[in-house]
């Protein structure tokens, strides 16, 4: 490795871990405009009777992601696992307010 490799990397270092920073504070930040729309589904299905989960949206938003992840060349077995985490977060939420 060169000497200039060596002595660019630190700030190197610093410039991605800032970039990964920011996106971090953009994932947050969708992520709570994701679940007040979530939470708005959820007080519309409790005031309709409608039930909190439903597979046939989860399944096609599992496909959509699965393909998504595919196109942006991210492994679409964690766009899986993350969409799951996040739906179970909605459903328990859709729970309680039909509670």
């Amino acid at each position: 490795m060169s000497e200039e490799k060596q002595v660019n990397a630190p700030q190197e270092l610093l410039k991605l871990r800032a970039s990964i920073d920011n996106i971090d504070n953009a994932v947050i930040h969708m992520l709570a405009e994701r679940f007040k729309c979530t939470q708005a589904v959820g007080k519309l299905k409790a005031d309709h009777d409608l039930p909190p989960s439903d597979k046939a949206r989860e399944a096609a938003q599992i496909e959509r992601l699965r393909q998504m992840a595919k196109d942006a060349d991210l492994d679409p077995e964690f766009a899986e696992k993350f969409l799951n985490f996040i739906v179970t977060e909605v459903i328990r939420h859709h729970e309680q307010f039909r509670k």
